[in-house]
């Protein structure tokens, strides 16, 4: 897998929110929304809209915690926009994960094509079968210290 599909390397370029606040995936889509660094092309607006109009017509709930939202058709323009937003939220939600818990971090996935999409997802998702990794996302981890318990199980 070539570098630029690495989930490690999408967190990298992407943000990591802290205490995300919410009471339910619209509302922390919106909080999203506001305080995330996107190129210029796209709003957080627009980003928050496509994120729930996905969500809409299936949980990006995985289990373990964890969801992964992502737009139903790519918004970014090229692939050096793509990105993974890391959000730690104030308060679990219920979004229906196959294991049934309550989701505490999100792994917002952008990206310019279904292609690039389907590669980073595969990475992301290899990296999140990891128990230990799974576990410390409770700590919430600093962006450094995410990125190093990453690359430790990537």
């Amino acid at each position: 897998m070539t570098e630029k599909f690495d989930a490690v390397s999408l967190v990298e370029k992407g943000q990591v929110l802290y205490s995300v606040e919410g009471d339910t995936i619209e509302e922390v889509f919106k909080n999203v929304a506001k305080n995330v660094e996107l190129p210029e092309y796209i709003t957080g607006e627009m980003l928050a809209e496509e994120l729930l109009n996905r969500e809409k017509i299936l949980s990006t709930a995985v289990g373990k915690g964890v969801a992964i939202p992502h737009p139903k058709a790519p918004v970014m323009k090229s692939e050096d926009d793509c990105r993974i937003i890391v959000c730690f939220l104030r308060n679990t939600l219920d979004m229906k994960a196959p294991d049934s818990r309550r989701v505490s971090s999100l792994f917002i996935l952008l990206s310019n094509s279904t292609q690039f999409h389907i590669k980073a997802l595969s990475s992301l998702a290899k990296i999140l079968k990891d128990d230990s990794f799974t576990k410390a996302l409770a700590l919430k981890p600093s962006k450094d210290n995410l990125l190093e318990l990453m690359s430790k199980v990537s």
